[in-house]
């Protein structure tokens, strides 16, 4: 099953991977939620959803390199639960175990000149909220994350 994850930049230099959280992924209450979508449009809602968790993560930590970011897995489906509370979008399940880096595809992250919109939106910004839900996410590859966590990658 492909997982979306919501994270920080800081994760990606973990030597262990991502620990257990709630995750996004295209779940059958996504499907209802979205029915003319095809499964492209499913995952990329699922990673929108999973980018909006981040900004949750990144709350906790002092503003500069705050950069939403989703990493995509793949994972046994029994690694994962379904999530039967109604104040999750209908994508969330939680992740019952960690996810090492072997099981990571890719990165979503905003660029660098994303991070004034996501401090100005965690500050309560309507305006800068609506910036950042306009700007597209970055791909990295699995390789690349450990350097972009240090800031080293492009």
């Amino acid at each position: 099953m492909r997982i979306y994850l919501p994270a920080t930049l800081a994760e990606l230099d973990s030597s262990t991977g991502l620990t257990p959280r709630v995750v996004h992924a295209v779940t059958a209450g996504l499907r209802a939620a979205l029915p003319d979508e095809d499964e492209e449009g499913l995952e990329y809602a699922a990673q929108l959803l999973a980018a909006d968790d981040s900004l949750d993560l990144l709350e906790r930590m002092p503003p500069g390199r705050r950069r939403r970011v989703v990493v995509a897995a793949d994972v046994p489906d029994d690694v994962v639960e379904t999530l039967d509370e109604p104040d999750h979008a209908p994508s969330a399940i939680r992740l019952v175990a960690g996810v090492g880096w072997g099981d990571v595809a890719c990165a979503h992250v905003d660029e660098q000149a994303a991070e004034s919109d996501v401090d100005a939106t965690l500050a309560g910004d309507d305006d800068a909220a609506e910036r950042l839900a306009e700007r597209d996410l970055l791909w990295y590859d699995s390789t690349e994350l450990a350097a972009l966590a240090r800031g080293t990658a492009r």
